[in-house]
């Protein structure tokens, strides 16, 4: 059974970038909604398997893929940010993110035109592609759709309105530059260290 992480802040830690308000919902109502609608989906597909009836499986496959990514990349989300404190990428992360954008900088504008270009609901993701041996810059839609198959997700930024709209309303671009005050590259960083 999956179980929601707990938070590794307090809910008004990331203020003011991000509010107390937004990441009580976020965390307690919308998050915790993805991770018991994945246990109900497994249940349900546990159920079919004893009983041998599959005439469900096409919609109890299509709900574990967005119930499940969807809890996985909220698990990813929070613990990606932390308190408002300079961070940066390590050597390590900031040679390949170098190499893989040209530099920094690069990859920052990259990160932003692409998290404010993120169609409807989805999120924006670096990824680590074992395949190309190298980062890329997704823009995921819902949580499954347009992803690169074993790729691994570093840093993770929810686009979802729910993220953002009681804070920001409808200025993305405040919201991806208020993300960057409060990304956790320490565990940006060993989710690297660990893949590469």
């Amino acid at each position: 059974m999956l179980e929601m992480i707990p938070l590794p802040y307090n809910l008004d830690a990331l203020e003011p970038f991000y509010n107390r308000q937004t990441l009580d919902i976020h965390y307690h109502i919308l998050y915790k909604g993805y991770v018991d609608n994945t246990n109900k989906t497994e249940e349900k597909l546990a159920k079919a398997r004893l009983e041998n009836n599959f005439e469900n499986i096409k919609c109890l496959e299509r709900d574990l893929s967005f119930y499940g990514s969807g809890a996985i990349l909220h698990q990813l989300f929070f613990e990606n940010m932390g308190f408002p404190t300079p961070s940066m990428p390590d050597n390590h992360l900031m040679e390949q993110i170098t190499k893989d954008f040209g530099s920094f900088n690069r990859f920052q504008s990259q990160f932003t035109e692409a998290a404010k270009a993120v169609e409807a609901s989805g999120w924006c993701l670096l990824v680590w592609v074992p395949t190309f041996q190298k980062l890329e810059i997704l823009q995921c839609e819902k949580h499954q759709n347009l992803t690169l198959w074993g790729c691994i997700p570093l840093l993770v930024l929810d686009m979802w309105e729910h993220s953002y709209f009681l804070q920001y309303q409808a200025n993305r671009a405040d919201y991806i530059t208020a993300f960057k005050n409060i990304i956790n590259w320490k565990v940006v960083n060993k989710r690297f260290e660990k893949i590469s």
